[in-house]
């Protein structure tokens, strides 16, 4: 019987961190400045003005600050491979036994856990203590370009909604349709996400919900506030 390859929600923890977080920042980022702008009555084309600018500006600024944090963390990786190969160059009888010690801390008898050492050296040495040792796998390891992109493209289409409803709402009700749409999708994507990674959609669409409120009715606030001071 032919046997498939389990799938593992872990598998999608790199692309799926970048894409929701970037998803959630563009849309709530974004509503936020436009419901802060709203609140102080200034015309429609300084409002869609300020949802552009704050689409353009934050997809920026996620992509970079997502490539530096994710090449810093690669960096970092390479630094640990990189001493990790000249030890197995100066020392590998020492590196052997320490790679056997890890096996045996997981339950290995110590005869075992030199054997899979012995074996998993002579196979790929640095694989082996990139992974057991490191955790430096496949699945975690840094990818900056990529984490670039996806944070980049999903701020943009997150962003796209609160500018799409800049340009058609009422203008007297503009804070009440950006929110009440931005809440919507702010639990369509709390729930993807959760569903996604496997864990509970209820508590996930809660939790956006809270925080997505309490963003917009500070932004809202301040904006009346000084909309109220400069009248």
């Amino acid at each position: 019987m032919h046997h498939q390859l389990e799938k593992h929600y872990v598998n999608r923890v790199g692309w799926l961190r970048a894409a929701v977080l970037g998803a959630n920042d563009g849309l709530l980022s974004t509503t936020s400045i436009v419901i802060g702008v709203a609140a102080a009555e200034p015309e429609r084309d300084i409002i869609i003005l300020a949802a552009l600018a704050g689409m353009i500006a934050g997809a920026m600024s996620m992509a970079a600050g997502e490539y530096v944090s994710v090449s810093s963390q690669e960096d970092t990786e390479k630094a640990d491979l990189m001493r990790e190969k000249r030890e197995l160059e100066q020392m590998p009888e020492v590196e052997l036994r320490e790679l056997a010690k890890i096996y045996e801390r997981r339950g290995c008898s110590k005869e075992t856990a030199l054997l899979v050492a012995t074996e998993l050296t002579e196979h790929d040495a640095l694989g082996a203590h990139a992974r057991d040792e490191l955790g430096i796998n496949e699945i975690t390891q840094a990818k900056p370009l990529q984490a670039a992109i996806a944070s980049f493209g999903s701020f943009a289409v997150g962003a796209l909604l609160p500018f799409t409803v800049s340009l058609v709402a009422p203008i007297h009700q503009m804070v009440y349709f950006q929110y009440g749409c931005s809440i919507l999708f702010l639990m369509l994507l709390g729930a993807i996400s959760a569903k996604t990674g496997g864990s509970s959609i209820k508590i996930a669409v809660l939790r956006i919900c809270f925080w997505g409120t309490v963003a917009m009715g500070i932004t809202a606030l301040v904006g009346h506030v000084f909309g109220v001071n400069v009248e």
